[in-house]
């Protein structure tokens, strides 16, 4: 099931969790948000493990630990089902390639596609975000306390963000440390430069209960560097963020930006 919800100027956005029905790519404008339990039956992982390449299913039998093992094998099956539900295709005949900074996407061929995609995990939970036409970054992760999290905020959080972080009062620091993190991560992620791309080239709001926005992006404002941003909770104790290239606007990011 899903639910679709939009506003003036922003993007239509489907969240949903997985039923493996058929779906169609997301129309244009449209964002997919899709949330999954890693932790199933034995005998789930058992059937959905045999979508799997040969070289996943090497990759599978390399994991020491169990869980770690299961979890990746239901990560890979559903991104197989869930693309190969849009595309048309057998969960076995799905194939992706990496670009040059390791982000996933479809390879040119028979198929004639302008749909994206990308994924995140954390614990027991991934989120799968779809759409076409244009790149998109995902993050999730679980809001915890971490001990040097103010030595990581001093090391890599702009100084703007920095400081908004530092202002949080403590009962706030661990929510805003991680809406943080997941915005800066779903952004590099939708760039395609991963951790190459520098962290304190880019400003985006952490605050609890203040929206999610892209503040700045090298010299250009938020408001006109081309990229939307959305917050969610996909379940209790986790954030996460998307990012993708606005529709139909024209990026006005200095050369050298996507």
């Amino acid at each position: 099931m899903s639910l679709a919800r939009s506003s003036p100027g922003m993007d239509a956005i489907a969240w949903g969790s997985l039923g493996l029905e058929l779906a169609a790519s997301p129309a244009p404008g449209t964002i997919e948000v899709v949330t999954v339990r890693l932790d199933v039956a034995p005998e789930i992982v058992g059937e959905l493990a045999r979508c799997l390449s040969e070289t996943e299913q090497r990759r599978a039998r390399r994991i020491v630990h169990d869980r770690d093992r299961r979890r990746f094998i239901i990560r890979r099956a559903y991104l197989r089902h869930l693309l190969a539900s849009r595309l048309g295709v057998r969960p076995d005949a799905v194939e992706w390639v990496a670009g040059p900074g390791g982000k996933p996407g479809l390879p040119r061929g028979p198929i004639d596609t302008d749909l994206r995609f990308n994924i995140s995990r954390s614990e027991d939970i991934a989120v799968y975000a779809f759409t076409t036409g244009r790149e998109i970054g995902i993050d999730v992760e679980a809001v915890r306390e971490i001990p040097d999290a103010d030595a990581i905020a001093a090391r890599y959080f702009s100084r703007r963000e920095n400081e908004e972080y530092r202002s949080l009062t403590q009962r706030d620091k661990a929510a805003g440390f991680f809406n943080c993190w997941t915005r800066k991560e779903a952004f590099i992620k939708a760039i395609g430069e991963g951790l190459l791309h520098p962290l304190d080239d880019f400003d985006v709001s952490l605050t609890p209960g203040e929206p999610a926005r892209i503040l700045r992006i090298s010299q250009v404002p938020g408001d006109a560097c081309g990229w939307t941003i959305h917050d969610f909770s996909p379940c209790p104790g986790f954030t996460g963020a998307v990012v993708a290239q606005e529709s139909y606007v024209e990026s006005e990011l200095p050369a050298g930006h996507p």
